[in-house]
C-alpha cells in the first residue's frame, strides 16, 4: 500500500469567543478522520489557526480598551485546554494575522491581479451616521431579499443560502447602533469570478465528485444562468475601507482585505508556520514548505459546517486555482448540533458548554463516541439528546465494551500468571471474525461513515459477549478441572477486546493508550490487527478503564446559569427596528409594581476591586452602600474591566439578593450590567453607572 500524504484544515474559529460545542464536534470529526489516516500508515499534517481580522475583533477590542492585536492574544491563550481536554491533536495552531498570513495573502493578491482578476469598482456602500464608519456586511441585518426572511445578515442568508450585496438587504439596520444605515461612495477592489475562466474551472472543479452531492447540487444552483443568461456568482467584493483591522492590500493605502479573502489563507500559513518551525522536519520531512505543497501527491482536505459552503467551493478552490496553487481533493461539508431538536441557547439551559462539561469530571471520550455514532457523510445535523448519551454510553462502552475485559482479565491475572492461553478453535475462529472486520472499518473511517463504523463494532461487541455468556468464565472458575478451558476463553476474550480496542482507537485514543498499556503492546494501527498476543504473552493487572455516566452528571450539565452581573451591552436600537426580540432576548413576562418593589436597587460606591486569584472571569468588588460596613461582590467581568478603573466609580446593585457562597468567599449583592442575547455579535459589556450627583445608598425606585 502507498503512503499518502495528506493535509487536513478544521475551518478557523473567529476570534472573538470561546469555542463552544459546535466547534468542538467539527474537531472531533476531523481528529477521528486524522488518526484513522495515521493508523493505516499515511502522512498526515494537521493545522488550525484563530481566524484573527475583520470590524467585529476591532470593535470588540475598542470597547474594552484593548489593542486587537492583544485581544485575539487573549482569546487564543485559551483555546489549548479545550483541544486537549477533548484529544484533538492538531499538529500546529497559529493565527491569520501572523507574519506567514500577511505574505501569503499579498503574493496570493498579485498573483490574481496578474491574471487579470482583479478590479476596481466605485460603488455605495452602506455608512452608519451615528458611528461615523462604513458597516461591514455582518455589522448590517435586514430582510433577505431572495426568501424575506427577517434578521439576516448583510451578506448571506442563513435560511435559503443566499448571497447578495448589503444595498439589497429590505428594511436594512447598522446592529452597532441601530440607526437606518445611508448609503456613500467608496473605491473596492473586486476579485472577477464572473469572468468565463473563472466560471468554466469552477462548473468543472465542483461537478467533479470532490463534493458530497447535496453540496454539488447546491452549488450547481448558484452556477445556474438566470432567465437573462448571467450567472448567479457575480464579482467578488475583497476590500473594505479603514478603519479595518486586516492585511492592507498592497498598493492601495487604507484599503485592507475583506476577512474572507485572507481567512482561508491561513490554512496555508499555519502549514507553513509549522514548516517553519521544523515540525515536519522532526518528522522526517526535509521538504519546505514550497517543496511540499508543490507536490503533486499532497492531498488537501477541508472539515467545514454548513453555512460557509459558499465560500469554501466557490471562492477558495478559484482564489488557489488562479494563484497557481493546489486547489482542495474535497470539502467534506457537515451539518450543525442541536440539543433535544433545539437550537443551543445559554439562557434556556439547552447549550452544552464544553468547559462545564470537563470541569464536572465528565469523560471527554464519551462526547467523543457520541459524537462520532451520530455522523455519517452527509451534511445531516445532528442531535445531542442527555438521555440517549446517557443510554448509549453507558450501554455501548461499558456494556459491551469495557465488559469484555473486566469480565476475562482477572482470571488470567490471578489464575494464569498474566499469561496468555491457546485458544480453543471456537475461540480462534472468533478472533479470526474480528480481524477479517479490519478493511471494512478502515474504510467506513475514510468515508467519515463514522456512524455505521461504530454500530459494526458495536455488533462485534455482541458477538464477543455471547461468546462469554455461552461459556460463563464465571462458573468455569469454580470448577479445578475446567482450568485449561477457563484459560481459553478469557484468552479469547482478551484478544477480541485488543481487536475491539484498535477499531476504537480513532475515537477514543486515550482510553486505548491505557488499553495499550495494561496489554502491554506497541501502539496500534490497523496492520496489527492481523496479529494475537499469542500464548504466552504477558498482560499487565486489569484496572477499570471507564466509568459510567451518571444522569445527575447531566442534570448539572444543562442547568441553566445564574444570572450574573457581566453580560454583553445591547446595541441602541430605533422603535422601528423590525421583527425580532430588543436586545436579542424576548422581553419577560408582565409583573406588578409589588413584584418591583421586593428588589432593593441602590447606588453604591466601588471603594475597591482587585482580581481574584485563581479565577480568569472575576473581579472582587468592596462595595459602600450607606452601611456601617462594606459588602463584598464577586462579578465575572474581569475580562472586560481593569480593577483600578473601577475604584472610585458610583454602579446600581441589588442589595437584598440572598448572598451566594463561592469558592472565593461570600458574594453580598449583585452588580447590574447591560446585555445582548447574542454575545458572538454583540462582544463587550457595561457596568450600569449612575449619573453624577446620585450618592452611595440612595435607592432606585
Amino acid at each position: 500500500m502507498s503512503v499518502r500524504q495528506l493535509f487536513v484544515t478544521t475551518a478557523l474559529p473567529y476570534a472573538n469567543g470561546n469555542f463552544h460545542i459546535g466547534h468542538i464536534m467539527e474537531y472531533i470529526q476531523a481528529d477521528i478522520w486524522v488518526r484513522a489516516q495515521r493508523m493505516q500508515g499515511h502522512q498526515v499534517y494537521f493545522v488550525g489557526a484563530d481566524d484573527a481580522h475583520g470590524a467585529p475583533i476591532m470593535i470588540a477590542a475598542e470597547k474594552v480598551g484593548k489593542t486587537p492585536q492583544q485581544f485575539v492574544a487573549d482569546i487564543a491563550q485559551g483555546r489549548q485546554q479545550y483541544l486537549d481536554g477533548f484529544h484533538v491533536a492538531f499538529d500546529n495552531w497559529h493565527s491569520t494575522d501572523g507574519p506567514e498570513n500577511h505574505a501569503l495573502a499579498k503574493e496570493i493578491f498579485l498573483e490574481l491581479q496578474k491574471e487579470g482578476l482583479i478590479t476596481t469598482k466605485t460603488i455605495e456602500q452602506f455608512f452608519d451616521p451615528e458611528k461615523s464608519m462604513f458597516l461591514p456586511d455582518r455589522f448590517i441585518k435586514g430582510e433577505c431579499p431572495k426568501c424575506g426572511s427577517q434578521d439576516q445578515y448583510g451578506d448571506s442568508c442563513e435560511n435559503c443560502g443566499a448571497v447578495y450585496s448589503p444595498t439589497e438587504l429590505k428594511n436594512p439596520r447598522s446592529t452597532l447602533s441601530g440607526a437606518t444605515p445611508v448609503l456613500k461612495t467608496s473605491e473596492h477592489y473586486f476579485f472577477k469570478l464572473s469572468d468565463p475562466k473563472c466560471l468554466a474551472f469552477l462548473q468543472t472543479w465542483t461537478q467533479d465528485g470532490k463534493l458530497q452531492s447535496e453540496v454539488a447540487n447546491k452549488v450547481r444552483e448558484w452556477l445556474t444562468p438566470d432567465e437573462e443568461g448571467k450567472s448567479g456568482l457575480g464579482d467578488w467584493d475583497i476590500s473594505r475601507d479603514a478603519p479595518y483591522f486586516g492585511i492592507e492590500i498592497p498598493n492601495a493605502p487604507g484599503k485592507y482585505f475583506y476577512v474572507w479573502l485572507d481567512a482561508p489563507i491561513g490554512y496555508l500559513a499555519s502549514l507553513k508556520n509549522y514548516f517553519d518551525k521544523g515540525g515536519p522536519k522532526a518528522r522526517g520531512d526535509a521538504r519546505s514548505f514550497e517543496q511540499y505543497m508543490n507536490d503533486e501527491k499532497v492531498e488537501q482536505y477541508h472539515f467545514i459546517g454548513k453555512d460557509i459552503t459558499y465560500f469554501h467551493t466557490l471562492f477558495w478552490p478559484a482564489t488557489l486555482h488562479f494563484s497557481h496553487r493546489k486547489t482542495p481533493n474535497n470539502v467534506f461539508v457537515h451539518g450543525f448540533i442541536t440539543v433535544s431538536g433545539e437550537k443551543m441557547s445559554k439562557s434556556r439551559g439547552t447549550g452544552i458548554d464544553p468547559l462545564k462539561f470537563l470541569s464536572l469530571g465528565m469523560n471527554p471520550e464519551w462526547m467523543r463516541y457520541y459524537i462520532a455514532a451520530k455522523l455519517n457523510a452527509k451534511v445531516e445535523d445532528i442531535d445531542f439528546n442527555p438521555e440517549d448519551f446517557v443510554a448509549r454510553v453507558n450501554a455501548d462502552l461499558i456494556g459491551k465494551f469495557i465488559n469484555i475485559a473486566s469480565r476475562s482479565a482477572g482470571f488470567i491475572s490471578k489464575r494464569f500468571e498474566g499469561k496468555m492461553g491457546h485458544l480453543s478453535e471456537e475461540g480462534a475462529a472468533l478472533v479470526q471474525h474480528l480481524q477479517q472486520s479490519a478493511g471494512h472499518i478502515a474504510t467506513s473511517f475514510e468515508q467519515r461513515e463514522f456512524g455505521k463504523v461504530l454500530r459494526d463494532i458495536m455488533l462485534l461487541a455482541d458477538r464477543v459477549n455471547e461468546y462469554v455468556d455461552a461459556h460463563k468464565p464465571w462458573e468455569l472458575a469454580k470448577h479445578a478441572d475446567q482450568a485449561a478451558q477457563l484459560h481459553q476463553v478469557c484468552s479469547a476474550c482478551i484478544e477480541s477486546f485488543r481487536l475491539l480496542s484498535l477499531y476504537l482507537k480513532p475515537v477514543l485514543p486515550a482510553l486505548v493508550r491505557e488499553v495499550e498499556g495494561f496489554l502491554q503492546v506497541a501502539p496500534m494501527d490497523f496492520a496489527s490487527a492481523q496479529t494475537i498476543l499469542g500464548q504466552g504473552h504477558e498482560i499487565g493487572v486489569y484496572k477499570h478503564l471507564m466509568q459510567r455516566v451518571d444522569p445527575l452528571m447531566m442534570d448539572k450539565l444543562f442547568e441553566a446559569p445564574e444570572a450574573t452581573s457581566a453580560s454583553v451591552p445591547a446595541p441602541a436600537a430605533p422603535a422601528h427596528q423590525g421583527a425580532g426580540d430588543p436586545g436579542g432576548t424576548a422581553i419577560e413576562g408582565v409583573i406588578g409594581i409589588e413584584d418591583f418593589s421586593k428588589v432593593d436597587l441602590r447606588i453604591a460606591l466601588i471603594t475597591h476591586c482587585e482580581s481574584v486569584p485563581g479565577s480568569t472571569k472575576l473581579l472582587r468588588l468592596e462595595l459602600d452602600v450607606g452601611e456601617e460596613k462594606t459588602r463584598q461582590v464577586f462579578s465575572g467581568i474581569a475580562a472586560h474591566y481593569k480593577p483600578e478603573d473601577l475604584i472610585g466609580k458610583l454602579t446600581v446593585m441589588v442589595a437584598n439578593l440572598a448572598p451566594r457562597k463561592m469558592k472565593f468567599g461570600a458574594s453580598e449583592g449583585m452588580v447590574l450590567a447591560a446585555s445582548h442575547g447574542n454575545e458572538k455579535e454583540h462582544p463587550g459589556v457595561f457596568v450600569l453607572s449612575p449619573w453624577p450627583g446620585a450618592q452611595a445608598g440612595m435607592r432606585i425606585r
